[in-house]
């Protein structure tokens, strides 16, 4: 992975291809967002964390990301490692090409997302579906810079036993490192490196959250509750809310 400055909006690379990041579509969102353009001849897996660390810093223009393989690494299991490249860069920071311009709610499945104008704000706001007392199910964020590198980006990808199980079944997820990732099992929770906190898995979706939505030019300006989100929920409500007039060019 290589992350250097460029002219003009933010480019993804990978194969000798590029394009711009509004260029790119979401076409799959299995355990992670896989994002294609051209009818698949540039297509990269695995982008939530390095375009949450873009929305989370601000940066729309200047940065290129050449990825060599299939898709993006997961490092830290956050965004912290992106955070930390993207900084040295020192790219001036730019504002969102999205806003919420009326109330909507919008169900998708199970997840359900409600949003609203808001004066002209960032404010997200995530409610998990576990139903562990061991965990607070609700994560915020008001959009500033500072808050998302050092409170949201360091939140590490989280799983059940079961999630892991099914990985391993499938030959995935067998290079991650134990500190990246906190496996909740019903004995335990499972970590390695920095101690858990109990609301860093609800961080984490409120992370993925932000880098989903970036692929539109968000998070937008205006307030979204987003009550279960996952990847696939996410990207077909982020479709439904612009099909909808709910969310509009800044």
């Amino acid at each position: 992975m290589v992350v250097r400055r460029c002219d003009g909006p933010v480019r993804i690379g990978a194969n000798g291809l590029e394009a711009c990041i509004h260029q790119f579509e979401a076409v799959s969102t299995e355990r992670a967002t896989t994002i294609e353009v051209e009818g698949g001849a540039l297509r990269v897996a695995t982008v939530e964390h390095a375009l949450a660390a873009l929305a989370g810093l601000g940066i729309y223009e200047g940065a290129m990301l050449v990825v060599e393989g299939p898709e993006m690494p997961i490092l830290d299991g956050g965004a912290s490692a992106w955070c930390d490249a993207i900084a040295q860069l020192a790219i001036v920071p730019t504002g969102p090409r999205l806003r919420v311009v009326r109330e909507a709610a919008i169900a998708v499945g199970m997840s359900r997302y409600e949003l609203a104008p808001n004066g002209g704000t960032i404010d997200l706001e995530v409610c998990l579906e576990l139903q562990d007392p061991r965990v607070d199910r609700v994560a915020r964020w008001h959009g500033d810079k500072d808050d998302f590198r050092f409170r949201i980006a360091p939140a590490r990808t989280f799983a059940t036993v079961r999630d892991v199980e099914d990985l391993a079944r499938r030959g995935l997820a067998r290079y991650v490192d134990p500190r990246s990732v906190v496996v909740l099992a019903e004995d335990a929770i499972h970590f390695s490196g920095r101690p858990f906190c109990a609301d860093e898995p609800a961080r984490h979706k409120l992370l993925d959250l932000i880098g989903d939505l970036y692929l539109r030019g968000g998070p937008p300006l205006g307030r979204i509750r987003a009550l279960r989100p996952g990847h696939a929920a996410t990207a077909r409500a982020l479709r439904l809310a612009v099909e909808q007039g709910a969310l509009a060019p800044v």
